[in-house]
């Protein structure tokens, strides 16, 4: 044994052997062995208590995060309502918006500080049991940058207010879009990246209310979108657009949506809009009758003389705007007014009275020169229907629409130099232009590039992928589409071969006309068909725009083998065919197609008539081949 052999032996112990010395390993001591067992105790009850503390943490900083949400949304319900067309609020100050703005932002980022850090992170990347955690935490990240970074220079942009003020209110307008032009772009970025985000979020976890919370978070994103890329386009073409740098001049139509047209309804009265420095004023009014021995010289294209040339666009007033690509229309119109008048103008703007209804509940009834009001509730019953009752000699009758259209559009002129009512009339004509009702072309070409990537430019788009468009034309002649209804039903097949699917189309038309006590300026058939017809029923040239590349395999009507003609514009392709339609009938046309496969829900073309369009989309699974 060596020294230390020896040092480090312990006595022997009664029956351990003879004389035999048991060696003890050098570190290890009885005395230590307490404090190890202690240690790996304290280590055991960490990695038990680490869990639920964090639990518990997780637990609460949600619960306070959940309540900072809540004040956000409250303070962003107040905003809405400060600019909300007829809310007791909607006189709010700009001061009054940004502090709630602030308030909404500051609620938001102590959510989003109380939804991070190392507890928050690791429940988030656990499997399957982390993805509502990965919600919470996407949730509250998302409403800190909405509230912080876009919310904010959009309620700047708006002009402020002064108490009695009543005038400059479009001009101050155009000077605070011209000056926050870059916030709102950057904004409009923002919110397309977040919302990007909420959608790359779980769709269904194991909690439903953070599966409710994302799912409403998606619908409000899916709405702020198009808001901002609005707002961000406006402050690049408007300040332009509403004479910033020189005057300008825009052919106005009055579409009347009780004769149907590709664009919504027949140019039935109009007005040139003069713009400068951001002030609008009307230089004259007129009716399609003025416009009747006027015409158009400008190519649109052998597509388009394909499809339309029997109809004589350029010839025919009433026919301008059958397409519903509206910057054909707008181009057609500016050519008319040139030939007509020698003026150039420098684009061309279409509304209807629903849009009108829109406006004047913002701003109050307008009066007309017998002392009608025209209001949010009346105004569609009163051009569209009512004045056809009142007066049987067409004549007056459109002296009427025009005097209507005046005095619509003069409220509206009055408004806009309100800043009060600003906020609330921005908000209707953002609704108009999502449902069709409001569709604006310029005739200089920067502006209208960047305009045809928003709806309100009506154009008819022509990239590939799934799309659904019926688009009618009254082809009697009458005025009867104020009563007609329609619907489409798109479903898509899950076969496929190729790489293309089967769609069914189920389109159904239906004719509310009364069979007697209709005028007869109403019910006049020009078309003259060599059928008996009686008053109240309708004919319409009905066509259905499918995706690019899309063929039909079959179609019946009511039923029955049908036979639709085929054209193609822009890229579509389109079938159609003349519908008669008796008073209280409805028609029933279904067509079977094999269009491209694509794995996404139809882009749906609107075309605003007096009834909208009742559409159901059915996209259909994954395509197996």
């Amino acid at each position: 044994m060596t020294e230390q052999d020896i040092a480090t032996a312990e006595p022997r112990r009664p029956g351990s052997g003879r004389g035999a010395v048991r060696l003890r390993r050098p570190g290890r001591s009885r005395e230590g062995e307490p404090g190890r067992r202690r240690a790996l105790k304290i280590t055991l009850l960490a990695l038990v208590a680490l869990p639920v503390a964090g639990a518990v943490w997780i637990g609460v900083t949600g619960l306070f995060a959940r309540w900072e949400l809540l004040a956000a949304q409250r303070d962003l319900d107040a905003l809405r309502h400060s600019v909300t067309p007829g809310s007791a609020g909607a006189a709010g100050s700009a001061q009054h918006r940004q502090q709630m703005v602030r308030s909404a932002a500051e609620h938001a980022a102590r959510a989003h500080d109380l939804t991070t850090g190392p507890a928050w992170y690791s429940a988030s990347r656990l499997p399957v049991v982390g993805a509502p955690f990965g919600t919470v935490r996407g949730a509250a990240y998302a409403a800190d940058r909405l509230t912080g970074e876009v919310l904010s220079p959009l309620a700047g942009a708006l002009p402020a207010p002064a108490p009695n003020d009543h005038g400059g209110g479009m001009a101050q307008a155009l000077t605070s879009l011209q000056q926050h032009a870059p916030d709102l772009v950057r904004a409009a970025r923002v919110v397309s990246e977040v919302r990007a985000d909420v959608h790359g979020l779980p769709r269904s976890t194991w909690l439903p209310a953070a599966d409710r919370a994302r799912a409403d978070l998606a619908r409000q994103m899916d709405r702020l979108a198009p808001v901002m890329a609005d707002a961000s386009l406006a402050a690049r073409v408007l300040p332009s657009m509403l004479g910033a740098q020189e005057e300008r001049r825009y052919f106005l139509a009055f579409q009347n949506i009780a004769e149907a047209r590709g664009t919504g309804g027949v140019a039935g009265a109009f007005a040139v809009l003069k713009a400068r420095q951001g002030h609008l004023s009307f230089e004259r009014f007129g009716n399609n009758t003025e416009m009747e021995k006027a015409k158009a010289n400008v190519d649109l294209g052998a597509e388009f003389a394909a499809r339309y040339d029997g109809n004589a666009p350029a010839r025919v007033w009433a026919n301008s705007n059958m397409s519903p690509h509206f910057p054909y229309a707008a181009r057609l119109w500016a050519s008319y007014w040139r030939n007509h008048t020698g003026e150039r103008v420098d684009g061309a703007i279409a509304v209807d009275p629903a849009m009108l209804g829109r406006l004047l509940r913002v701003t109050g009834p307008a009066r007309m020169a017998d002392g009608t009001e025209l209001s949010a509730d009346n105004v569609v019953d009163v051009t569209e229907r009512a004045s056809y009752a009142r007066y049987n000699d067409v004549a007056r009758r459109k002296a009427y629409f025009v005097d209507a259209a005046r005095a619509a559009a003069g409220r509206m002129m009055a408004a806009v130099d309100d800043t009060r009512l600003l906020p609330g009339l921005l908000v209707a004509v953002h609704d108009a232009q999502r449902d069709g009702r409001l569709k604006v072309w310029s005739a200089h070409p920067a502006e209208q590039q960047l305009l045809e990537s928003r709806p309100y430019s009506g154009a008819l788009p022509d990239a590939p992928g799934p799309f659904a468009g019926l688009v009618v034309n009254n082809a009697a002649g009458s005025k009867l589409d104020y009563y007609l209804d329609r619907s489409l039903v798109w479903e898509a097949g899950g076969g496929c071969t190729r790489g293309d699917r089967p769609v069914t189309v189920t389109v159904k038309l239906a004719n509310r006309a009364p069979a007697s006590g209709l005028p007869g300026y109403v019910t006049l058939r020009e078309d003259r068909p060599a059928y008996r017809t009686r008053p109240g029923d309708n004919r319409l040239l009905v066509s259905y725009y499918a995706g690019v590349g899309a063929n039909l395999t079959e179609a019946t009507l009511d039923g029955h083998p049908a036979l639709l003609a085929f054209g193609v514009e822009r890229g579509h392709s389109v079938f159609s065919l003349n519908l008669e339609l008796p008073a209280g009938s409805s028609r029933t046309l279904v067509l079977h197609l094999r269009e491209p496969h694509a794995d996404s829900t139809p882009t749906l073309l609107q075309q605003p008539l007096v009834t909208p369009l009742r559409a159901t989309l059915k996209p259909s699974g994954a395509c197996h081949v």
